[in-house]
């Protein structure tokens, strides 16, 4: 059995002081949507009712109840805007081995018949929401007197807003030639 000794280089307090000076990485919050900062409201707004869930279960041992289904409410709105967001990026989980050992010719009508199922996945998506709001539209929330009609809109409208993101990246692809399944590394950024 090995055993590894961990080895620290000694650092004297002006070489740590001048870490403090190096220029700050500028942040572009221009990659960013409407959605993306929607969902990040909401997240917070979830993770405060979570927060609030548990100190009021396990510190003041007297729950409100409306935490947990607000936070639950919440976490549906998270999932569908974010997903949002992985339309707009493409940053859905996909496969795409099969672009590595087909001619390019192939793969590229590949690549298009995966946009347009995209496409046609999430207006179907949208109208299945549509459809399911009209079944339940009067329905209330359990423990707060909301319509839940507020997370039924959230999802719809995330269904839509994934519509007009996959049509974008339809036409972006279109305009390049070549989609992140043909080519992910023209994709990948710094950060990954």
């Amino acid at each position: 059995m090995s055993h590894t000794q961990e080895i620290h280089t000694p650092v004297t307090p002006e070489e740590l002081a001048h870490t403090f000076e190096d220029v700050p990485v500028e942040v572009d919050l221009k990659a960013y949507a409407i959605e993306d900062w929607i969902t990040l409201a909401l997240f917070w707004l979830m993770t405060g009712c979570v927060f609030l869930q548990f100190f009021t279960r396990y510190v003041l041992n007297d729950s409100y109840a409306w935490t947990e289904e607000i936070a639950v409410n919440c976490l549906i709105g998270v999932v569908f805007l974010g997903a949002v967001m992985c339309v707009r990026v493409s940053r859905h989980i996909q496969v795409d081995v099969l672009y590595h050992y087909l001619p390019a010719r192939l793969t590229r009508v590949m690549a298009i018949a995966v946009d347009l199922v995209r496409i046609g996945f999430f207006a179907y998506g949208s109208w299945l929401m549509w459809r399911y709001m009209e079944i339940v539209a009067d329905e209330r929330m359990v423990t707060v007197d909301l319509p839940r009609n507020i997370v039924f809109y959230s999802v719809l409208a995330a269904f839509v807003l994934m519509l007009l993101r996959s049509i974008q990246v339809f036409v972006a692809n279109m305009r390049r030639g070549y989609s992140v399944l043909e080519r992910p590394e023209e994709f990948q950024s710094v950060g990954d």
